[in-house]
């Protein structure tokens, strides 16, 4: 039933990626002739208006057909009035951008939903944005214990830098190259001043790679209640979880590409699947916080230059918009073609290592 529930969730955020892109075609006047969630053999079919609606057998992606678009075959091309080759380099390249971010809209929505549900603390979002900075715990030979700071001390300044959230503290701590900082607390109601000088420490970040940190060994003190927000609230919870969730990925993808993380790390759909499939267990919460970010995955993931995604189109127009002129067909023909390779080669290394893990 879960892993009914997780495939269904998937199908649904491919089904709004491509209908950011078949709802900017048709505002474009553009003949959709195929909506299809689904790769392969069509299971059904149904026309409606110019458009068949298709579900497929492969639950992989899903694609829209455009009058005189094809990724399986670039050549194939129209300039009638209502194909995809008959508008400007700029108008096409907002059809493209139109499925990546009607993803990030929906990401942007079910956070916003969280936020007016009330959700708890969890490690699927920066939660240390939404926490005062208040002590606490010290991490063992805690400089900051051995200054004579306590538990449940809340800072207020540090070097005069006002301090409003936990985050707050880790920034300003890696900006100052003093070797003493000046902590200003409120304990009791009374303020007290101590100076605390930063060690430094080979840590983990959230990628495994070992990086040094100047850090000061305090940790915050966990709320066990709910996270509560006002609508206007909600929205900047919304808007920053979005941003965080797109960096992240964004960050990822350089440390695979630079060898930083390991490809065996690279998962595919069966991870997402029964990923998400274990997250309906763990409460709507949970389930809503990892839909959003499968969302923002399947967004920003289909802006990379690669042809055959919406980012290597985009890069092919841009080409066009600054040059004046179509790019070479057989180049083209033949980019889309070690595009597809490479596609279809991350998504087979993404399966391998899900198999790897299963078995593990």
């Amino acid at each position: 039933m879960n892993i009914a529930i997780a495939l269904l969730i998937l199908s649904l955020l491919i089904f709004f990626h491509e209908w950011g892109h078949f709802i900017a075609a048709r505002a474009f006047g553009i003949k959709v002739e195929r909506f299809s969630i689904g790769f392969g053999k069509m299971l059904i079919s149904k026309r409606f208006g110019d458009t068949d609606w298709v579900i497929s057998l492969i639950p992989l992606g899903g694609y829209v057909k455009m009058k005189g678009q094809s990724d399986s075959n670039p050549l194939e091309k129209s300039y009638d009035s209502d194909s995809y080759n008959s508008k400007t380099p700029l108008q096409r390249i907002l059809i493209l951008l139109a499925g990546p971010f009607a993803n990030l809209f929906v990401a942007f929505s079910l956070y916003f939903t969280l936020s007016q549900m009330g959700t708890y603390l969890s490690p699927l979002f920066d939660y240390s944005h939404y926490i005062s900075p208040t002590i606490g715990a010290f991490s063992d030979d805690s400089p900051a214990e051995r200054a004579g700071l306590k538990v449940g001390d809340r800072v207020l300044t540090i070097d005069g830098i006002e301090v409003e959230r936990w985050d707050d503290i880790k920034s300003i701590i890696e900006s100052k190259d003093g070797n003493n900082l000046r902590f200003t607390l409120l304990r009791g109601g009374e303020k007290l001043e101590f100076d605390i000088r930063p060690t430094l420490k080979s840590l983990k970040n959230r990628f495994g790679e070992v990086v040094e940190r100047k850090v000061v060994g305090i940790a915050p003190d966990i709320p066990n209640e709910k996270l509560q927000f006002s609508p206007i609230e909600g929205l900047k919870f919304a808007y920053h979880e979005t941003l965080n969730a797109s960096t992240l990925i964004f960050q990822s993808i350089q440390k695979l590409i630079t060898g930083a993380v390991s490809s065996k790390e690279l998962g595919g759909v069966i991870s997402i699947v029964d990923i998400t499939a274990k997250a309906t267990e763990s409460g709507i919460a949970v389930l809503i916080l990892f839909t959003a970010l499968i969302s923002v995955n399947l967004g920003i993931l289909n802006l990379l230059p690669i042809p055959a995604l919406d980012g290597g189109h985009i890069a092919f127009n841009l080409y066009e918009a600054i040059t004046k002129r179509h790019p070479d067909e057989n180049i083209m023909y033949r980019l889309t073609i070690i595009g597809w390779i490479i596609l279809l080669g991350l998504m087979a290394l993404g399966i391998y290592n899900d198999i790897n893990r299963i078995v593990g």
